[in-house]
């Protein structure tokens, strides 16, 4: 339970990371050229950890 947890905070840092990045100097990947594309990120962000969610929940 505790390695779950772990694993949705840590992609959590790993992705507000890379928005910081973004906004500062764009990555430069097909469809994050330019820092007002750091909202893609976020929407990346918040399929990933509830796809992790949904993963790691018990039914």
């Amino acid at each position: 339970m505790l390695v779950k947890r772990a694993m949705s905070k840590v992609l959590a840092f790993v992705i507000i990371g890379l928005m910081a990045v973004q906004l500062i100097k764009p990555l430069g990947l097909p469809g994050l050229r330019q820092r007002r594309d750091f909202w893609k990120l976020a929407v990346g962000a918040l399929a990933a950890i509830s796809l992790t969610v949904l993963v790691s929940h018990d039914w």
